[in-house]
């Protein structure tokens, strides 16, 4: 298994400027701090061991940490885990957020999408758990539907008064990416993207994502059709590769994310600090042109 050496931290892996913010291109997705699920599905999760978690991730060269205020489950929201573990802040992290799905940040309870007007109470809710005055990078995850102009709009007029300092956006194609970036500077793209899961728009998105500056931000890169990342690795391709260079499937997976180019930024996320080292050690994993063209063979979701 590939371990991580005294030298091998997230920088391993190369740094890309996000808005106005240069960050590792390896950073850390938060979902899974609050429990398995993150989302109020699976087993919760001890908040200070979850805290430990991101600490050591900074320890180790972390310094992109993707949230939101929606993640939580019983034992803990995941903000306020990264609040207890990181502030203050150290300078030089730079935190993300994203709003848009519509639960109710006090039960739970999961309702319709936000409309525009309501995008301004879960920055507010964000910014609160986080213990910030200014996010850096909040993104609107959009449902496919016609508001994303609407919503990109409310988010710059937030970033305006001072409350955010970019707007990225989730879950787009190129043609509201584009819609986005009539109305405003979009910073980075987030979409679900692993070995076995690519849109069948994800190579144009790429392209005028580099084309722009925008970052793409593959989320589930791990997971891939577990959206949780419960189940085995389930491609031969892929645990050839990874038995190649006597690493993990996993690190497999992150590695190829980054293969994707300068300005692809992995979120691997993980409750659990022996994943995480194991998770920033594929930072420096170079796959070979055969291991990619291998890995390219995959049946895509």
């Amino acid at each position: 298994m590939m371990m991580i050496s005294g030298t091998t931290t997230a920088a391993a892996a190369g740094t890309w400027t996000l808005g106005n913010r240069t960050v590792n291109r390896l950073g850390f997705g938060a979902m899974r701090l609050s429990g398995t699920g993150g989302m109020g599905r699976g087993d919760d999760r001890d908040p200070d061991a979850s805290a430990a978690v991101v600490r050591r991730a900074v320890e180790l060269g972390v310094n992109h940490v993707d949230t939101a205020g929606f993640y939580f489950s019983a034992s803990g929201r995941a903000n306020e885990i990264i609040r207890s573990a990181l502030s203050p802040y150290p300078d030089g992290v730079t935190i993300v957020t994203k709003v848009g799905p519509g639960r109710d940040l006090v039960t739970g309870d999961w309702g319709d999408w936000l409309a525009p007007d309501r995008l301004r109470a879960h920055v507010e809710h964000n910014l609160e758990t986080l213990g910030l005055d200014r996010i850096h990078v909040v993104n609107y995850r959009s449902n496919g539907r016609d508001d994303v102009p609407a919503a990109v709009a409310a988010l710059a007029a937030l970033r305006d008064e001072g409350l955010l300092g970019h707007v990225g956006l989730s879950n787009v194609g190129v043609d509201v990416l584009e819609s986005a970036r009539r109305v405003t500077d979009i910073v980075c793209v987030q979409n679900r993207h692993a070995p076995g899961y690519e849109r069948s728009d994800s190579s144009d998105l790429l392209a005028v994502c580099g084309e722009h500056g925008i970052a793409f931000v593959p989320f589930f890169t791990i997971a891939g059709q577990s959206r949780e990342g419960t189940a085995a690795e389930p491609y031969d391709a892929v645990r050839a590769v990874a038995a190649a260079h006597d690493a993990t499937p996993a690190q497999v997976r992150i590695a190829w994310t980054l293969s994707l180019g300068e300005h692809v930024l992995a979120i691997p996320g993980t409750g659990d600090v022996g994943h995480l080292e194991q998770n920033v050690a594929a930072a420096a994993l170079r796959l070979t042109e055969d291991d990619l063209a291998a890995l390219a063979t995959l049946p895509s979701e």
